[in-house]
């Protein structure tokens, strides 16, 4: 799998903790060895066979340290010092094996969430709206948790089982090979059983993950639009729809957790079992061999040290298969993650940083149509339209015309699906998206979104090196110098999430000074100015037009009076220009622009302020 390309940077942690790990294996795998000659020839007295290992014979019977004492004790306090000291040294290599896995793992982790953030901040609108923000949460910290339990398991634990089961059944085939048909009849039992769990198990873990986007998508909903919750007085109508989804997350978990249930109760019952059929053995051959006088054969320790190899290894093979469980579960993640990581910008950049010399700050559609991916919907048809440099364009239309859509592909948040959007005399895909919206454009919706943080700070995300005079007077064309110099704080007053703290007017204005800011060659107004009341409307467009009268500013509003004043006034209907014009010229030619007027403007009786 691909995504492990992230352990590489940590491949010495990565190689240390398993090794670390075989040693800690090794030691535990001796005891029961250790043990078997500290009961037959230390407890029960039984010389060493001939074909003993000379080298530890003579440490087991050595009196170096002990003196002139009985032999039978010197080998049970040899044999039990080695004992203790493979303890010693096998919790020294786990604890570095535990060490590393967690280094290696806990890195990997934090480079691969890193890269999966990066792609989502990368990734375009029509892609992150599909993927929906509760699942990219999820997948964000959920799956990627998992993922990192799924690494430290293969570098720990898996080795750990493995080895367990490997080398035990060679230290039990070492002692008598008799004792393999226990295995023989155990372990595909065991095998039959793991493989119908896994079956079980695996197809469930993929449903666990799509309930946890469930639950975080009806949260993700309800924190966000808290106020509207409780406005339409529907907190118990959001109760029952969380409860609904979370309830879906517990039945998965809870079937999931039943069938899992079974496996420990059926493996212990095959320990058991093997552990009566072996004594059964070993019994059997002792007895024999006592009745016939046969010291050389089977022994007490031998059987002990059997038993606990069995038990090690079956241990060993139960616990690989719930290592499985977790694998699958952290498989389905990775598939989750690479959908992520796999899925590259639908929009994408080009290479050109500059425009055509004497066209900044123009914006030109050459027959364009569009519609959003995914639907056989077309919203805009046929849009022809040029806007100068400096020139004050106003959008009007019914809602659901396609203004917003219009505007959205100048800087390139969608892309047209036929003709070309020109800015500065180039069309918008030939540039650097990074140059296209920081140098070019400048955009304040209508929803204006702040970060926590002070008012500056939120300013100051149009242009990170602002200084403070830089931002007063951006603030002072935004019509909003006044209110924030009311706080206490001025300029480091701390706004609250979204900006929570600040009315709908005060979020927009700083939203506005935000765009101002950046000092771009063209700034798009969507909707922006729909929470102010239009003497500070007024104020903020007769400070635009003189302090940043060589800007080219779009204006997508729903009142007259926010456009009146404009070069041109576009009239969008059912997606395509119904009209292109003064508003002198409009109120004489065109019916839908009178109508829209007579509605807002016209007083009886009185002036129409023509």
């Amino acid at each position: 799998m691909r995504i492990f390309k992230y352990l590489k940077k940590y491949w010495l942690w990565a190689i240390l903790a398993p090794l670390f790990m075989v040693g800690e294996v090794l030691m535990d795998l001796l005891q029961p060895t250790l043990m078997s000659v500290l009961v037959d020839n230390g407890i029960n007295g039984y010389e060493f066979a001939e074909d003993f290992n000379p080298f530890l014979k003579e440490i087991f019977t050595s009196t170096a340290i002990w003196g002139n004492i009985d032999s039978s004790l010197v080998i049970i306090l040899n044999v039990g010092l080695l004992m203790i000291l493979l303890v010693f040294f096998g919790g020294c290599f786990g604890v570095l094996s535990g060490v590393f896995t967690n280094k290696a793992s806990f890195h990997f982790a934090n480079d691969l969430r890193r890269d999966a953030f990066n792609h989502i901040i990368n990734l375009s609108f029509e892609q992150t709206d599909s993927f929906t923000t509760g699942s990219l949460v999820t997948r964000m910290t959920n799956d990627v948790t998992q993922v990192q339990n799924m690494v430290s398991m293969s570098m720990r634990m898996l080795i750990r089982t493995s080895m367990q089961f490997i080398m035990g059944v060679f230290f039990l085939l070492s002692i008598k090979k008799e004792f393999s048909s226990v295995l023989l009849i155990a372990l595909p039992i065991e095998l039959a059983l793991i493989l119908f769990f896994l079956f079980k198990l695996s197809p469930l873990f993929s449903k666990v993950q799509k309930n946890v986007d469930n639950v975080n998508n009806v949260v993700q909903e309800n924190v966000t639009g808290a106020r509207v919750v409780k406005a339409y007085v529907k907190e118990e109508y959001e109760k029952e729809r969380f409860a609904k989804a979370n309830q879906g997350l517990f039945d998965i978990n809870w079937r999931l957790f039943k069938i899992m249930s079974f496996m420990s109760p059926f493996m212990s019952i095959i320990m058991s079992g093997c552990m009566v059929f072996l004594y059964y053995i070993g019994g059997t051959q002792i007895h024999d061999n006592f009745q016939q006088g046969v010291l050389d054969g089977l022994k007490v320790g031998e059987v002990m040290a059997a038993a606990n190899y069995i038990t090690i290894i079956l241990m060993g093979f139960m616990m690989l298969a719930m290592m499985f469980q977790s694998l699958v579960r952290g498989y389905a993640s990775v598939k989750r993650l690479n959908e992520v990581l796999d899925s590259d910008p639908v929009v994408s950049g080009g290479t050109e940083t500059e425009g055509l010399e004497g066209m900044e700050g123009t914006v030109e559609f050459r027959n364009v149509s569009f519609g959003y991916p995914n639907t056989d919907d077309t919203i805009l048809s046929n849009i022809n339209i040029k806007i100068n440099k400096g020139e004050r364009i106003g959008i009007l239309g019914a809602t659901g015309s396609g203004k917003s859509s219009l505007v959205n592909l100048i800087p390139r948040f969608y892309d047209c699906t036929k003709g070309e959007v020109l800015v500065n005399g180039k069309n918008v895909k030939e540039y650097d998206l990074n140059v296209l919206r920081e140098k070019f454009i400048a955009i304040a919706l209508q929803k204006s979104e702040l970060y926590t943080g002070t008012i500056k700070d939120n300013i100051c995300f149009g242009k990170k090196d602002a200084s403070l005079e830089e931002v007063e007077h951006a603030s002072k064309i935004a019509q909003a110098h006044n209110f924030i110099t009311s706080f206490n704080e001025g300029y480091d007053t701390f706004v609250a999430e979204k900006g929570a703290s600040l009315s709908g007017g005060q979020k927009q204005r700083i939203s506005i000074a935000r765009t101002i800011i950046k000092k771009p060659e063209i700034i798009i107004f969507d909707d922006a100015t729909s929470a102010l009341d239009l003497a500070t409307e007024a104020e903020l467009y007769k400070d635009l037009n003189t302090e940043m009268k060589d800007t080219t500013l779009i204006i997508i509003a729903q009142r007259v009076a926010s456009v009146k004043n404009a070069d041109k006034i576009m009239i969008i209907n059912d997606g395509e220009i119904a009209a292109f014009d003064s508003h002198e010229n409009l109120i004489k030619n065109c019916d839908i622009y009178i109508d829209i007027y007579n509605s807002q403007l016209k007083k009886e009786g009185g002036n129409d302020g023509r």
